[in-house]
């Protein structure tokens, strides 16, 4: 399988000629989610769903289904029927050839004066990657490759090594790093790589990886 970086929190997996597409939001690229035969969104936010992008890249490719729960799939159904699919914790599913498995409810604690939002994760083929969304959600399933929140203003850097300890992949790569400025990376890299047990890898947007 090929894993490809986009900005921020967005993914894009290839296998067997097909594409899944993870989060292609608003800080990602214009044309994260193009040629996707998938895709499957997190959660309502914006830095994790735009709908401009999905609508290019539903429109680019009439086969193209997308895989979300219910807050996005209201605001983006009406225009693509029967090719929107709302998801829940415990739902299985196959897009573009990828099995795929729906892990956690809600969104991370920002503040306790601000109402959680609903999340899901996605486990993708039997836990070849996790894509946790905004929270530090722990699958029932081992995982070999955690596409790992690495920084948000819901979390802070013990969490983050805390959450690697418990999920125990094989090797995780950053995700949700757009406000990670370059001085603050070497920090980052040094301490989850060297406290969180597993090896701690980055990809720089629009580079790629096999996993």
């Amino acid at each position: 399988m090929k894993l490809t970086k986009k900005s921020h929190a967005c993914v894009r997996l290839e296998k067997g000629g097909r594409t899944l597409v993870l989060d292609p939001g608003g800080f990602s690229e214009e044309d994260a989610a193009a040629g996707a035969d998938a895709i499957l969104v997190t959660h309502e936010h914006p830095d994790h769903f735009d709908e401009a992008h999905l609508r290019a890249a539903m429109d680019a490719n009439p086969a193209a289904e997308i895989w979300t729960l219910r807050s996005v799939a209201e605001q983006i159904s009406a225009a693509f029927p029967g090719r929107v699919h709302t998801v829940g914790h415990g739902d299985t599913f196959t897009a573009a050839g990828f099995d795929v498995q729906v892990h956690g409810e809600l969104h991370a604690v920002i503040h306790p004066d601000i109402p959680r939002i609903t999340n899901v994760g996605y486990l993708i083929d039997g836990g070849k990657v996790f894509h946790p969304g905004d929270a530090l959600t722990v699958p029932d399933h081992p995982v070999e490759t955690l596409m790992l929140p690495v920084m948000a203003p819901w979390s802070k850097i013990s969490e983050v090594i805390d959450y690697v300890r418990e999920v125990k992949p094989q090797r995780a790569y950053d995700i949700h790093d757009a406000l990670l400025t370059d001085l603050a990376r070497p920090i980052y890299d040094r301490q989850i790589g060297g406290l969180g047990g597993s090896e701690h890898l980055r990809l720089t947007p629009g580079d790629s990886a096999e996993v």
